[in-house]
């Protein structure tokens, strides 16, 4: 009988997070380091920043100014602050694998700069909506995410109106299902439930009066969610053959409805696998994740744990790293001090995957194919040898031993042995096959 294969520390730290740093040391239980990240508060979650309803009045103030004629500055200000902060946690985190699991779930519930009035609200977005639930139940983020003034922004909710609402029928305005569309295709149930557009209406119609609180209303202290009865559609819509309460309440009770659906478990444990294990993952994978989510009602811990102890997380690693996840594992491969890196999320758009924009509400792709074209990969080997010009005082070959161990295969060792200077060695290190694999 064939012996389940050990999940090894490098492998461990690689698929889970963003591999090494030369003198990190290797815990000898790579699973026990992993459970243990999920175990720990994320220092980020609900942390210091620009609340969301300072991005609002920071927004409005800017609207303001652009009326004057004068130069609207103060989103642009808190985004970019906020960039500094999210690059460099990204790069000094202890804990990879719950840094992963956010930017995970941030691309699962997409909200891009592609609506730029976003921007505004972005990081509270990421603080409040998703780092504080990674480890909790499904239909709690899906709750916080659906709320929260960037989605409700992004895919128009604000400007949805029941059509026999006091609002609709007063100024003659009606329904956006964006935000209803993009919740069932893309966060819970996709087609595979076998959803009609009729659904999709009625759910547009749940979640009408569900908004953003003004800016008088902001003045006075009012959170920046704001569920307004006089634009919500009377009458209990049928949703997947369910009714459910009128009011905001109806809309609560349908999120979760829909987030612990069965197609929703299996949606979810589809794309965790192919996020963490392979583009194409065993099928058998896939049924552990969606029994476990199942059997837990949603519990994303759980999940998470059970990645992690599934016998395909230490087979040898195939998937390619995005160029999000290669600039984070570059950038830490080489253990450079922040005045000497390179800017981490402007370097993320150079190689084509910036952050908060990708370009439909579906998020960035997750596989080999939709990286590895040819222009897309030398920019990669371009960007490794302006990074590694910043770090020529290391050993390569040290380096390449600390951050790939035994995955370095005697080739690359040996090229990067042989190259002509520290930072030829570097950046054929950072462009190795090896160094690309997650």
């Amino acid at each position: 009988m064939a012996t389940a294969m050990t999940l090894e520390p490098i492998t461990a730290s690689i698929r889970f997070g963003y591999g090494p740093r030369p003198g990190d040391s290797m815990p000898p239980d790579a699973a026990a380091w992993l459970r243990g990240q999920l175990d720990r508060p994320d220092p980020l979650a609900n942390g210091p920043g620009p609340t969301a309803v300072q991005g609002l009045e920071a927004l409005h103030a800017d609207r303001l100014d652009r009326k004057r004629k004068l130069k609207p500055d103060r989103v642009r200000r808190l985004f970019l602050a906020e960039n500094r902060a999210i690059g460099e946690h990204l790069v000094d985190t202890p804990m990879p694998f719950r840094e992963r699991l956010v930017w995970f779930w941030f691309n699962h519930f997409t909200v891009s700069l592609k609506r730029p009035f976003v921007a505004a609200v972005l990081g509270d977005y990421v603080r409040t909506a998703i780092r504080p639930h990674v480890n909790g139940r499904f239909e709690d983020m899906l709750l916080a995410v659906m709320r929260h003034p960037a989605m409700l922004l992004y895919l128009d909710n604000a400007q949805s109106f029941g059509p026999d609402s006091i609002a609709g029928r007063r100024r003659h305005r009606g329904l956006n299902e964006n935000l209803a569309r993009e919740c069932l295709e893309l966060h819970t149930l996709t087609p595979a439930a076998g959803y009609t557009q009729a659904d999709v209406t009625n759910f547009a119609k749940i979640l009408t009066g569900w908004s953003i609180a003004s800016p008088a209303l902001l003045a006075r202290g009012a959170p920046a969610f704001r569920f307004y009865p006089a634009a919500h559609e009377p009458g209990t819509p049928l949703l997947m053959g369910q009714r459910f309460p009128p009011g905001e309440a109806g809309g609560v009770a349908a999120l979760r409805f829909i987030a612990n659906h069965p197609s929703t478990y299996r949606a979810l444990a589809t794309r965790l696998a192919i996020h963490f294990i392979a583009d194409v993952p065993p099928p058998a994978s896939v049924a552990r994740l969606e029994h476990v989510l199942a059997t837990t009602r949603g519990h994303l811990g759980s999940a998470a744990q059970a990645l992690i102890d599934d016998p395909a997380a230490a087979i040898p690693l195939t998937k390619l790293r995005t160029p999000a996840d290669y600039v984070v594992a570059a950038t830490r491969a080489l253990a450079l001090p922040p005045r000497r890196r390179f800017p981490v999320l402007p370097a993320m758009a150079a190689l084509g995957e910036p952050l908060f924009a990708a370009p439909l509400p579906n998020g960035w792709p997750d596989t080999a194919a939709d990286w590895a074209a040819g222009e897309a990969m030398m920019r990669r080997v371009d960007w490794s040898y302006d990074l590694a010009a910043r770090a020529e005082r290391h050993d390569p070959v040290a380096v390449a031993d600390a951050v790939l161990g035994p995955l370095l295969s005697p080739a690359t060792r040996m090229a990067v042995q042989r190259a002509g200077s520290r930072r030829d060695g570097l950046a054929l290190l950072l462009a190795s096959p090896e160094f690309m694999r997650r």
